[in-house]
């Protein structure tokens, strides 16, 4: 389940004006990368976040079981 992320700029690119085209295929990795990282985010974010809660809840200073926590009432 490994993924890659290529930083090679898509499309067509020219060797005139290197300085330029060097700003445009930094900005267009820094935007897929942070592109990737906020999509990896949102999923962490997505299954973490009620395990974290239990967690945090069964390591609160009234012990409670996990029945409790799960429980509704």
């Amino acid at each position: 389940m490994a993924s890659r992320v290529s930083l090679k700029s898509k499309g067509k690119t020219t060797n005139k004006g290197s300085k330029g085209s060097d700003d445009r295929s930094i900005s267009q990795a820094v935007k897929e990368w942070t592109s990737w990282t906020m999509k990896k985010a949102k999923v962490v974010t997505h299954y973490g976040f009620i395990p974290l809660i239990i967690v945090i809840g069964m390591n609160s200073d009234p012990k409670p079981q996990l029945s409790q926590l799960l429980s509704p009432v």
